[in-house]
């Protein structure tokens, strides 16, 4: 069975996407080879909040990759997703990325489980500020820090998913944090740290859409930690059928009734140039189509 095929014979597809969604908008994964976690581990959310030096040079690593992620724009795979939700084939999306490229691409009916790096919340009062708003006045507080500091070559940094960089600590120290313009508490992205819990409000939400959902579609995730992979496994016990779409193995291989081992733009593509010649809301288009059977 290929992807057209598994999509067209479905009438409520939950898609569930990760790091490997993005990569070919310069956004790397944490866990291919090359990926995040090989070059520097990630901050932890209890560290963060108990030690103002791990802030200092989290905020240090996230002024230096921010211009390059907030250049990331949507790729066909997001393109594709969104297609898929225009032409009524993908009735939901979760997502584990923080990007909002899917937003940007034109999806409108899913959930961020892990959260927005491009809002930054207030842990003291609550408010939130564009990221953007924050990079410009790290800019002001860190002219000179900048200037001591040559080798910050946004193009040339170790990148992670959630948008930070790698910094040498020994210029970190000097590194001035932004505190909350309105009452001066500590800034966090408002995206879900490492060891952090996602709020339940948003599990709650892709819950519900899974409980409505007759197949799910994988792309672009190892499905390695438990946020995401939970679906998979729920979905397997349910007997939902599952496609994967992923540049390798995945955490939910065995419970996949179609495995696509390739780069999920290129699948989705293909998949949605096919399928969007076709009405999702007639019959006798998606009876056609799981009968044809090809991309």
């Amino acid at each position: 069975m290929d992807l057209a095929r598994f999509i067209a014979s479905t009438k409520h597809l939950l898609v569930l996407t990760g790091a490997g969604c993005s990569t070919e908008s310069g956004i790397p994964d944490y866990r291919s080879p090359g990926g995040a976690w090989s070059r520097h581990k990630p901050i932890y959310y209890s560290a963060f909040v108990r030690s103002e030096e791990v802030r200092r040079f989290y905020w240090a690593r996230s002024y230096r990759g921010w211009p390059r992620f907030a250049a990331a724009r949507p790729n066909g795979a997001h393109r594709a997703l969104a297609a898929l939700e225009s032409a009524g084939f993908a009735h939901f999306l979760i997502t584990q990325n923080v990007d909002d490229l899917h937003q940007e691409a034109g999806s409108r009916n899913l959930v961020q489980l892990h959260g927005r790096n491009r809002i930054v919340v207030c842990l003291e009062c609550g408010c939130e500020f564009p990221r953007a708003e924050v990079q410009e006045r790290l800019s002001e507080l860190n002219a000179d820090w900048l200037t001591a500091a040559p080798r910050l070559d946004p193009d040339e940094a170790d990148f992670a998913p959630d948008g930070d960089a790698a910094v040498a600590r020994e210029v970190v120290g000097d590194f001035r944090i932004a505190p909350c313009d309105r009452c001066g508490g500590v800034l966090k992205p408002a995206v879900v740290f490492f060891g952090e819990s996602v709020p339940a409000g948003k599990v709650a939400v892709a819950m519900a859409r899974l409980d409505e959902a007759d197949a799910l579609l994988v792309v672009g995730s190892s499905l390695t930690v438990w946020s995401g992979y939970r679906f998979a496994r729920l979905a397997g016990e349910r007997g939902i059928p599952i496609a994967i779409v992923n540049l390798g193995p995945t955490r939910a291989d065995s419970l996949a009734s179609l495995k696509i081992d390739a780069r999920c733009s290129d699948v989705l593509s293909a998949a949605v140039a096919h399928l969007t010649s076709y009405s999702a809301a007639d019959p006798k288009s998606r009876s056609f189509l799981t009968a044809l059977g090809t991309t």
